[in-house]
Formats: C-alpha cells, structure tokens, sequence
C-alpha cells in the first residue's frame, strides 16, 4: 500500500490537506472519501484497509475547518465551500487516474456535501455510497430557534451554539475513546454560520433530491443518535436513482465503517460496487 499526502488551494485561498492510499498493482476505481462533521480524513482506515487490497485507489481530504486544513474549527462562509472544494479535489483524482470510474463514500455531514455536489455533476462520478447521510432538518428545531440562528449568523458568525456527544459516534469505547483523544477532531461548538448554512442546505436537498439520478447506497445505523434515521429513509425515497439500495443497520450507532460490525458493512459496500463495476 503506497500513501501519499499533501495540499492544494481550496475556496478562499484555504490550504487543503489531501492524503491517498494506492495498491501495489493498477487499481480498478477510485474510491473518494468525504468525512463528516468536526472529524477528519484519516479517521476512515478500516474503508482504505478493506478496499485497497481489493485493488481500489482510496482517496481523502480534510473540509475547511476540519483536520489539518485552513479554517476556523466547525466554520464556514457558505455551504456550497465545501462542494466547491469536493469538486475540486474530485478534478485532481480524475487527472490523476483519468481512466477509473469515481465513486464517492460521503459521511454524515459528508453525505450532504456530496449530495449537494451531485445536484451538479453526477455526470462526472459512477456512483454514491452515502452513510448516516445528515440531510435531514432535526425535528427538535423549532422555527423560533431557526429565526436565532440565522441572527446570530448574520450578528456574531462565529459564536459557537453546539456540539457534538462523542458517545454517539459508536459502540466500540475504543472507538469513543481514539475520537476524543484524537487532536484533528474538534470536539468545541459549531459556529452560528455554519448551523444556518447547514440548515437551508437541509431545506434545499430536501427540495431537489430527485434530481439524483445515478447509482445509489445508503447506509444506515438504526440506533443513530447524533443523526436522524429518518433522513436516509427520505433522502432513498426521494432521489429519482432507478439502481438505488438502502440498507438499515438495527441496531449501529452513527459512524457504521467504525462499529463493532463494520467488517459487514464494508463487505456490503464490496459487494454493491462489485455488482457496479462488473456490470
């Protein structure tokens, strides 16, 4: 296994960390990992040691704000920085591997991003695996909480409102225990600014998923506590995708490639992207 790491010129001029992991022979796809909230790309190495001795090229970056890339932790100007950058990146690994197909593993946070990144060019990517999509308004919000956000948005961006419980993340204490000491995981608020972008962006997939029309898997933990399961079951009903899978996980928590079954979690993403490369 070959790793390579750096970085590039993200929205703004931000520094964006990327890190690769490439098989030994020719790989047969590229795989382009898009992390979820306060975490970072090289939480996801049970997805590179599972797929890169299938033969599939494994990409990652950090978001803005996230791991070791530019940022205030947890912030963003606009939503769409964060598909600016996937798009971005996705432009790098086609150069770099012009003749594979891309599939993205979207995450939580990642999930939206890819969703939004979608809306516009599918066309570019084979197909989308997304886990414990966070797409979904919280129905705990209420609109007078919305209204204060966005005012605090607008009066004080970076004010952080909240954050996230580390005990959500998975069933493993191990796991738990690696995330909260990791130091490229932010465990602070998240930022006014981003909540309310988070928000609309929310509002604007659930509004325009039938756009989506390519090859489709979501997956699921059904015990998830820092996302709504719900989200998933709307974002598979709503995309317009004819090859479209969901699979829900009972009894998982959010982070499935990081429980105690994640071995047949990745198997199932193996085998959907067996079925996808081979046809």
């Amino acid at each position: 296994m070959k790793h390579q790491e750096g970085f590039f010129k993200g929205v703004r001029g931000s520094n964006i960390y990327y890190q690769y992991w490439l098989p030994e022979d020719n790989p047969k796809a590229s795989l382009v990992i898009c992390h979820g909230l306060a975490e970072h790309s090289g939480r996801y190495m049970n997805v590179v040691n599972h797929f890169v001795p299938l033969g599939y090229a494994v990409y990652g970056f950090d978001h803005v704000g996230h791991g070791k890339s530019d940022g205030a932790r947890a912030h963003v100007e606009h939503f769409e920085d964060y598909a600016h950058t996937l798009k971005s990146y996705c432009d790098m690994v086609r150069q770099w591997q012009p003749k594979l197909p891309i599939y993205l593993i979207g995450h939580s946070l990642g999930g939206a991003i890819s969703v939004l990144y979608l809306f516009d060019y599918q066309d570019q990517v084979a197909g989308a695996v997304l886990s414990g999509p966070a797409v979904k308004v919280p129905d705990n919000i209420s609109p007078a909480t919305i209204f204060i956000g966005k005012i605090l948005s607008a009066l004080v961006p970076k004010i952080g409102l909240v954050g996230l419980d580390a005990e959500g993340v998975s069933r493993d204490p191990k796991v738990v225990q690696a995330y909260v000491n990791d130091p490229l995981v932010y465990t602070g608020k998240m930022s006014a600014r981003f909540g309310a972008e988070y928000l609309r962006t929310m509002k604007h997939i659930t509004a325009e998923a039938s756009k989506i029309t390519l090859p489709i898997l979501i997956l699921q933990g059904g015990a998830d506590k820092l996302v709504d399961p719900e989200g998933a079951k709307m974002l598979y009903e709503a995309v317009s995708s004819t090859d479209k899978t969901i699979k829900m996980y009972e009894e998982l928590y959010h982070e499935v490639f990081n429980e105690p079954e994640h071995a047949q979690v990745l198997s199932d993403v193996e085998a959907w992207l067996n079925n996808h490369l081979d046809s």
